[in-house]
C-alpha cells in the first residue's frame, strides 16, 4: 500500500527500510518494462538480478514535499536533484499548489495562439520585470512560451536565422541543449545522443572546445554564416563547469562584432540557483537571446525564449495563422505555476537564499575532504572514478543524486533551496562513506 502524503513543512531524514528498490518498485518497473520503449528508463532484467548481477532498477516516485521524495515502497529519501533541477522552491511549494488549485477550478485549457487566456498575458509581464537587458541595455522583454527548454532554444535557433539571415550556430563541447530533434544537432554533451540521427540534424552547427581562445572563436565566425553563439553561462550536464573570469563576456563582445547573436541558455542556471537571477549577466556578459525553464514552472511543463523587441520582431506579425506555436502553448495551468513561482522566487530573495545554502552545502562537503566546482546551488561535488556506483549506494542509503559531466568522477548537486542544515551534514557524511 502507498504511503500517506508527506506533509506541508515536512523536512524528514531520509529513511530507507529494506532493499531498494522495493518490491512495490520493482512490480511496477516490471508493468513499465512491458509498455514503455526500452530507450527511456534505464533497468535491468529480473533474469540478470537472479543470477547476481547488480539492480539498476529504479525506484518509484509516490510523493513528494519540500526535499524530500518518497517511493511506492514507503521510503523515504532527499532529493539533491530536485527532479532535473526544476523544485528549486521544493517539491509542491504550497504557492504554486495553491495557484494550480485555484486555475484549475477556473480554465484547464484555452487555444494557444488563437485566443490567449488571462494567465498567459500574467505571466509574460512578470517574467519581462525580471528579465535581464541586452549591450545596449535594452530589456528583453519579449518572449515565446514552450513547454520544454529543448522547445526554448529551437525557439532561439530559429529567431536567430531569422534576425541574421544566417544559418550557422557555434555550441562548445560539453553542452547540452535538450533533445528534440530540432536542437539535437546542438547538444555536445555525448555523441551517443547525436549519431544515431546525424543525418536529420541541423547541418550548420560548429562546436567549439569550452573556453575556447578568442582566436579560435574569431576563426569560427570570420566567414559570416554563424548567425548564433549559444552557450551555458554555467555549463550543467556537462559537469557544472565555470568559464574562466572575462570569458563569457568577451565571447559576448566578440560575437555581436562578427554580426551574430548571443543566446545564453539558462534553463538549468537561470532564475537564482546560481547566486544571481541570470548567470550570464553576473559574469557581466549581456545577451541577445535567453532560454529559461526548468524552475519557471514550479513543476510544471513551461519553457520560455527572451529577447528584445528588435530582435523578436524579426518572426513578423501573426497573420491568423502563427508559424511557430503548437496546440498547449501557454497552457493555463503552466502559466499559472509560473506566475506563483516567479512570485515566490523574488519573495524568497532566490539568489541571495540559493547563495546561502550553497555555501552551507559546499562547506558541509569540504569538512569531509569532498571538493567542489560551481555557484550556488549548482554544484558538483568531486568523487573520483566511478560516480556512478556512488550515485546507486547513496540511493541505497536515502539520497537521490545524479552523475556530473562525461567522466564519471562528480555528483551533480541542484537540490532545492529548501535543504535543511540536518539534511546537508547528513548528505556530506553519506558522500564520505559511499566513496570508501
Amino acid at each position: 500500500m502507498t504511503s500517506p502524503t508527506l506533509p506541508f513543512g515536512s523536512q524528514p531524514p531520509q529513511r530507507v527500510d529494506g532493499p531498494i528498490p522495493g518490491p512495490q518498485s520493482r512490480a511496477l518497473v516490471d508493468v513499465l518494462a512491458a509498455h514503455e520503449c526500452p530507450a527511456v528508463t534505464a533497468r535491468r532484467a529480473r533474469r540478470a538480478v537472479a543470477i547476481g548481477a547488480s539492480d539498476t532498477d529504479p525506484i518509484v516516485w509516490s510523493d513528494a514535499r519540500g526535499a524530500n521524495v518518497r517511493d511506492v515502497d514507503g521510503n523515504t529519501y532527499v532529493d539533491l536533484t530536485a527532479g532535473f533541477a526544476v523544485a528549486l522552491l521544493g517539491h509542491r511549494d504550497p504557492r504554486v499548489v495553491a495557484a494550480i488549485t485555484q486555475q484549475a477550478d477556473r480554465l484547464l485549457h484555452a487555444m494557444g495562439d488563437a485566443f490567449p487566456d488571462a494567465t498567459r498575458v500574467a505571466l509574460l509581464a512578470r517574467l519581462a520585470a525580471l528579465a535581464p537587458v541586452d549591450a545596449d541595455g535594452t530589456r528583453l522583454d519579449v518572449a515565446m512560451l514552450g513547454l520544454s527548454g529543448a522547445d526554448a532554444v529551437d525557439i532561439a535557433v530559429r529567431t536567430a536565422r531569422l534576425a541574421t539571415g544566417r544559418p550557422g550556430v557555434i555550441v562548445f563541447d560539453g553542452g547540452y541543449h535538450g533533445l528534440a530533434l530540432g536542437v539535437l544537432g546542438l547538444q555536445a554533451y555525448k555523441p551517443s545522443f547525436t549519431d544515431p540521427f546525424r543525418d536529420t540534424t541541423h547541418p550548420f552547427v560548429r562546436t567549439l572546445p569550452w573556453g575556447a581562445p578568442m582566436q579560435t572563436v574569431r576563426d569560427a565566425l570570420a566567414d559570416g554564416e554563424v548567425g548564433l553563439v549559444l552557450v551555458e553561462p554555467l555549463q550543467g550536464r556537462g559537469g557544472m563547469r565555470v568559464p574562466a573570469p572575462g570569458w563569457l563576456a568577451e565571447l559576448a563582445q566578440t560575437t555581436r562584432a562578427h554580426g551574430a547573436l548571443v543566446g545564453f541558455d539558462e534553463i538549468q542556471c537561470g532564475l537564482g540557483r546560481t547566486g544571481a537571477w541570470w548567470e550570464g549577466p553576473a559574469q557581466g556578459a549581456a545577451p541577445d537571446l535567453l532560454c529559461t525553464g526548468k524552475a519557471l514552472g514550479g513543476g510544471l511543463p513551461l519553457s520560455a525564449c527572451l529577447g528584445t523587441r528588435r530582435v523578436m520582431d524579426a518572426w513578423g506579425a501573426s497573420q491568423w495563422e502563427a508559424i511557430a506555436t503548437q496546440t498547449f502553448l501557454g497552457h493555463p495551468l503552466g502559466c499559472a505555476a509560473g506566475i506563483a513561482a516567479l512570485d515566490a522566487l523574488v519573495e524568497d530573495d532566490m539568489p541571495t537564499h540559493a547563495t546561502q545554502r550553497g555555501a552551507r552545502l559546499v562547506q558541509a562537503l569540504a569538512d569531509v575532504g569532498i571538493a567542489t566546482r560551481g555557484r550556488g546551488l549548482m554544484l558538483a561535488a568531486e568523487v573520483g572514478p566511478g560516480a556512478y556506483g556512488v550515485c546507486r549506494r547513496l540511493l541505497d542509503a536515502g539520497w537521490i543524486v545524479l552523475p556530473a559531466g562525461s567522466q564519471d568522477d562528480a555528483l551533480a548537486l541542484t537540490p532545492p533551496a529548501v535543504l535543511t542544515d540536518a539534511q546537508i551534514e547528513g548528505f556530506a557524511r553519506a558522500v564520505q562513506a559511499a566513496i570508501r
